[in-house]
Order: structure tokens, then C-alpha cells, then sequence
């Protein structure tokens, strides 16, 4: 349980940095999407219940504040995060290069994902993709750049707490 709220705790953290940064851009018309933060982590390095309930926890979480339907979020960081838990042990995961990688692969097939299932709101979605692009692209050098950090807070805060990564719960 202890494993599963600071997972929640640094979801929550995350969310609000990434919403003060898109507070931020919005008189530019720039919004961050950085959905593979909330899953990565617990998928690559936590036993899968409290992971997965970590990651759900931070679904709703962003579904809460989005002009989406209810459970979108919820139901693609369910995905990826399963996804990512069982290509796990073929992920090499004490290098930090290529996590920010796997964080970049998940971010762009989430972000594609989630855009292909809210385009059918905009009537004319061919005029939305030169914004989708630029979007994209600045979530992309955001998840990246933001990545390091957040999965050391991550770390940290579990060591803090004293839980280790081999127990179960």
C-alpha cells in the first residue's frame, strides 16, 4: 500500500508541473502531452498490481481535468502500462539513455493513439495535424528532458519510504 501512494503521490506531482507548464504555454497555443510518465516507471521497475493501480490512479487523474470522455486516460495508461510490464525483462532498464528512449517510443504511441481516438470531434481534422506535429514535438523534448528527474524522484521516494524493489506488494 505504502509502494502504491508514493507512486500515486509523484503521478500527482507530475501532473501539476506538467499542467503549470501548460498553463505557461497556453498564449501560445502549445500543449504537452506526457502520458508515458505516468506508466513508465511503474511498468519497468514495479510488481504489477501496485504498479498498475498506480498508473490507473494517475489515468483518472488526467481524465479528471480533460475535455475528454471519462476513461480515456484510464484505459491507454492501463495499456501501455501492461504492454510495457511484459517487454519489461527485454528493456534494458538501469541505463538512462535507453529508458528516455522506451519514455519517447510510449509517449509518441499515446500521444498518436489518444489524438486518432478525439479527432472525430474536430470537423475538419486535416487542419489540426500542422498543430498535432508541433505539439508532439515539444512533448517529445519535454518527456525527455523531464524523464532523468522524474524517475529519480520516483526512486528516491521509495528509498525514503524504505520499500524495496523485490517485495511484492
Amino acid at each position: 500500500m505504502r509502494r502504491l501512494l508514493i507512486l500515486f503521490a509523484a503521478s500527482l506531482h507530475l501532473w501539476t508541473v506538467v499542467m503549470l507548464v501548460n498553463d505557461a504555454l497556453s498564449s501560445r497555443q502549445i500543449y504537452l502531452f506526457a502520458g508515458a510518465l505516468f506508466v513508465t516507471y511503474a511498468a519497468l521497475s514495479q510488481p504489477l498490481r501496485p504498479g498498475l493501480f498506480a498508473s490507473l490512479l494517475a489515468g483518472l487523474v488526467c481524465d479528471a481535468q480533460a475535455p475528454v470522455t471519462f476513461g480515456t486516460h484510464l484505459l491507454l495508461f492501463a495499456a501501455a502500462h501492461l504492454i510495457l510490464f511484459h517487454v519489461r525483462e527485454r528493456v534494458p532498464r538501469e541505463d538512462t539513455l535507453s529508458v528516455v528512449a522506451v519514455v519517447l517510443v510510449v509517449n509518441l504511441a499515446l500521444f498518436l493513439v489518444f489524438s486518432l481516438t478525439q479527432i472525430h470531434a474536430v470537423p475538419v481534422a486535416s487542419a489540426l495535424w500542422p498543430r498535432l506535429v508541433v505539439d508532439l514535438i515539444c512533448s517529445q523534448i519535454f518527456v525527455g528532458l523531464i524523464t532523468p528527474w522524474f524517475f529519480s524522484l520516483q526512486s528516491a521516494a521509495l528509498a525514503m519510504a524504505q520499500v524495496r524493489r523485490d517485495d511484492p506488494a
